[in-house]
């Protein structure tokens, strides 16, 4: 498998779990606005990397795979806001650290490929 299509499926389990993770959040413990928050951002990093398969250049496809990150870094911060709240055990925190993580560390090494190309 490339890693073009690693990413897209990990982005689309992340997506899902993110999904599962806000709906959690609002029935189970009542929780409505960061929950809100990091199914944006959560979702976010999926989506804009399907806009990157679409780029209309090198710069492009670059400029979308970076807010991608950085909505995966966002989403980060939640993940440990709602374990520093309380919202989320350890066991919780660290599978959904570690997935949100693998994204991030992914997503890096294909710009800094892509820019590498580029020269």
């Amino acid at each position: 498998m490339s890693k073009d299509n690693l990413l897209e499926e990990k982005c689309m389990l992340f997506a899902i779990r993110i999904y599962k993770l806000h709906k959690y959040l609002t029935e189970e413990k009542k929780e409505f606005v960061i929950s809100k928050q990091i199914l944006r951002s959560g979702t976010s990093i999926g989506a804009n990397r399907a806009e990157a398969e679409f780029a209309e250049s090198t710069e492009d496809f670059i400029h979308k795979l970076s807010i991608s990150r950085k909505e995966a870094n966002e989403t980060k911060f939640w993940i440990d806001l709602l374990l520093n709240l309380g919202l989320l055990t350890n066991t919780e925190f660290e599978s959904i650290n570690a997935d949100c993580g693998e994204l991030i560390k992914l997503l890096t090494s294909i710009i800094l490929k892509t820019k590498e190309r580029r020269k």
